[in-house]
């Protein structure tokens, strides 16, 4: 299950409602991403939901590009 690492956010449920106001049970799912973080010092993948990643709750990883001496 969809889960958020940072701020424990999760699948929450609700109802589809229809036209003729017939409700039937559906999930609202976090919009879960893989990132590679900074987790105390060493560089880890997590799953963060978006609205931590628009709000600076995780620092991302940046990779270390190899620099040519030409």
């Amino acid at each position: 299950m969809a889960r958020c690492e940072i701020c424990g956010k999760t699948r929450s449920v609700g109802h589809r409602v229809s036209h003729s106001n017939i409700k039937t049970k559906r999930t609202f799912s976090p919009n879960i991403q893989r990132v590679r973080a900074v987790v105390d010092g060493h560089v880890k993948r997590i799953y963060a939901c978006t609205a931590c990643l628009r709000a600076g709750k995780v620092r991302r990883a940046v990779r270390a590009r190899a620099v040519s001496q030409a």
